[in-house]
């Protein structure tokens, strides 16, 4: 049996994709499993396991990463990053490595040849490789050049900066960061000029993490290469400028979203990754209860209303909605929706991206739908009175309306609608039911502790989770390992709360609804701030009460 066949049989690929992937392999000169990434992006962890059962090979553990490979010199780290191998040990004159793609037999000849030993092989994934590496290497960005210093001196004529950024050494660089910035699971790129230099940093699991930075010379340039690539023009550097780019990054496709801002020290980037911003599109690996999951579910399930999902800005909303758009598509329903931008694209469902510069807004979009018979239309935001009014006057004519809404709570979602001066009346008649969402870093499985200790949340909270302040309770503790950057946490997870309206609650929309009012009635009626959810899911070991504390003791 081949490797392809094997995972048509671990139902990893169905067998026309294997063939797809067998000859794109072939094609490329690469191997089948980096060919799964590219074209499918299969599961890392189950293409791993899967390499481990058919080529009994065994996985790496957390304690067989390296602290140094000075036993390796022949290997340098640009060759090391570029064909995902990494030396774990001596043993002996046998090179234990850690390698993604067992099927690549050509990297493994070449390593043989250039170190002159034999290998033994262990299999990791593409992001444990990188993220070693990133460990190991530390410091300053190498561009590959050892001319470069010389080459870059800083003027301001643009031409001559436009000619650096276009450079071999600036693109290195740039692209280095990019995947990267892929591998390490990073959402966004921080690109900051500093007094002496340049500083790049990801933010990994809604985290700030400092990585390795270009060197100071190639601080213009680097910033320069990035406007290029989002069609920015490099000479403005006095006022904010926003841009996007359609990238393939070792033969996956990539949205960013690039904004630019002046700074004292000059020019500071932030690149938003859409395609590591995407989770998959379902409910439980998003954190949702079965409760929650079956009421969601239900709303999703009428033929006429409002649903919202609130919180703020990179909080999943999108994710939440592109799931609920997934549960309703079906060939009897017509779905209609308007994003900026389109982050998820989804087979059946007719998508369309704003373009401000022409005229088409959510307000356009949403009016000209209401022509085309739709029976489900997604809004991707309510940012103003007039996109607010048209929503809720479709929800009322016979049409399911998803939309997100930017409010620190559910309960939020219904003052911040009389805000825009949508009428009370018609609110109440349509909205079905209100997503509060933040995201919480999720507790890495390979080194979390269990603990029981006082979970050390205001007493508020406690009280409506059954707990009090000063009473142990088992629950689990960050600690940290290679696999997630001794950070204890590894991905992100939902904290939800979910406000659904009944008779008693839709009464109280009215002018000068009091916040207090309504949650005492809705929580009468069996809303818990996600607080409470995130006590749960502490108590399960999905994350931890200091992550509850950060993203959702003020909602």
């Amino acid at each position: 049996m081949s490797f392809a066949a094997y995972l048509v049989e671990q139902k990893l690929l169905s067998r026309d994709d294997a063939a797809r992937a067998e000859k794109h392999a072939t094609a490329g000169q690469g191997g089948l499993v980096e060919a799964c990434r590219q074209l499918f992006n299969t599961d890392a962890e189950r293409l791993a396991s899967a390499a481990c059962g058919f080529f009994r090979l065994a996985r790496v553990r957390d304690g067989d990463w390296p602290k140094s490979i000075d036993f390796a010199r022949d290997l340098s780290f640009q060759y090391l990053r570029q064909h995902r191998i990494l030396p774990l040990r001596l043993a002996g004159e046998t090179l234990v490595v850690a390698i993604t793609d067992p099927t690549h037999a050509g990297v493994i000849d070449e390593v043989q040849l250039a170190t002159g030993r034999t290998l033994e092989a262990r299999i990791a994934t593409t992001e444990e490789i990188v993220a070693a590496l990133e460990r190991l290497q530390g410091g300053a960005l190498q561009s590959g050049d050892a001319t470069l210093e010389a080459a870059l001196p800083l003027g301001e004529d643009v031409e001559h900066l436009k000619d650096l950024a276009l450079g071999a050494p600036v693109v290195r660089v740039v692209n280095q960061i990019l995947i990267d910035a892929m591998h390490l699971r990073a959402t966004d790129i921080h690109i900051e000029p500093t007094r002496s230099g340049i500083m790049v940093r990801l933010r990994i699991d809604g985290m700030l993490r400092e990585i390795r930075s270009p060197p100071p010379e190639m601080a213009r340039a680097v910033v320069s290469r990035v406007k290029i690539l989002s069609g920015l023009d490099i000479a403005e550097r006095r006022l904010p400028q926003d841009g996007r780019s359609r990238l393939r990054v070792e033969g996956r496709q990539i949205d960013l979203r690039v904004a630019t801002v002046p700074t004292i020290n000059g020019e500071a980037v932030a690149i938003r990754l859409l395609e590591n911003t995407r989770q998959s599109l379902d409910l439980d690996a998003l954190g949702f209860a079965a409760s929650q999951s079956a009421v969601l579910r239900k709303h999703l399930a009428a033929p006429y209303g409002l649903i919202l999902v609130t919180g703020p800005t990179g909080s999943g909303k999108t994710t939440t909605l592109a799931t609920g758009l997934k549960i309703v598509n079906e060939t009897t329903r017509k779905i209609l929706t308007i994003e900026d931008p389109v982050e998820y694209q989804i087979d059946g469902v007719n998508q369309i991206q704003v373009k401000p510069d022409i005229g088409l807004s959510f307000a356009h979009a949403l009016r000209s739908f209401l022509r085309h018979d739709p029976d489900v239309m997604m809004v991707g935001e309510l940012r103003d009175t007039e996109t607010a009014r048209i929503a809720v006057q479709a929800a009322l004519t016979g049409h399911l309306v998803l939309s997100t809404l930017h409010t620190n709570s559910a309960l939020g979602a219904v003052t911040r609608l009389l805000d825009m001066e949508v009428e009370p009346y018609l609110l109440a008649s349509c909205l079905r039911c209100v997503i509060g969402q933040r995201l919480a870093r999720r507790l890495c499985p390979h080194c979390r502790r269990a603990v029981e200790a006082p979970l050390n949340l205001p007493e508020t909270v406690l009280a409506m989770t059954g707990h009090a302040r000063h009473r142990p309770v088992a629950h689990w503790q960050a600690v940290g390992c290679d696999r997630c950057f001794s950070t204890g946490y590894l991905g992100r997870i939902s904290l939800l709360e979910m406000l659904e309206l009944n008779e008693d609650l839709s009464r109280l929309i009215k002018p000068g609804v009091v916040l207090s009012e309504l949650a005492a009635v809705a929580r009468g009626q069996g809303y818990q701030p996600m607080a409470v959810d995130g006590v749960a899911k502490s108590i399960a070991g999905l994350t931890t009460p200091d992550e509850v504390r950060r993203v959702a003791l003020e909602a």
